[in-house]
């Protein structure tokens, strides 16, 4: 079964977007969740290779932080204290 990462919270629910990744650290592998998010969700779009991938013709935004998120999801759950460039639409932002 895949299962994929959401991003539908809004309003103040917003700040609890990354809440989700803690959550399921407890029960899934780091690599997994990052699938989840990228990966897995483009397969479930039916969208392999246009989103969720690092390639040639695809439509990728880039995060740049500090900290390796296999070893240490904080540095995907702390934006404030770990990212440090966005690249969206190839612009950074």
């Amino acid at each position: 079964m895949n299962i994929v990462y959401g991003t539908d919270l809004l309003g103040p629910m917003h700040a609890h977007q990354l809440d989700e990744f803690t959550l399921r650290a407890e029960v899934q592998p780091n690599a997994d969740l990052i699938r989840s998010a990228t990966t897995t969700a483009a397969c479930l779009l039916g969208m392999t290779g246009q989103i969720g991938t690092l390639a040639e013709g695809a439509h990728a935004d880039l995060l740049v932080g500090e900290g390796n998120p296999l070893e240490d999801l904080t540095a995907l759950t702390n934006p404030t204290k770990n990212l440090k460039h966005v690249i969206k639409a190839a612009k950074t932002i």
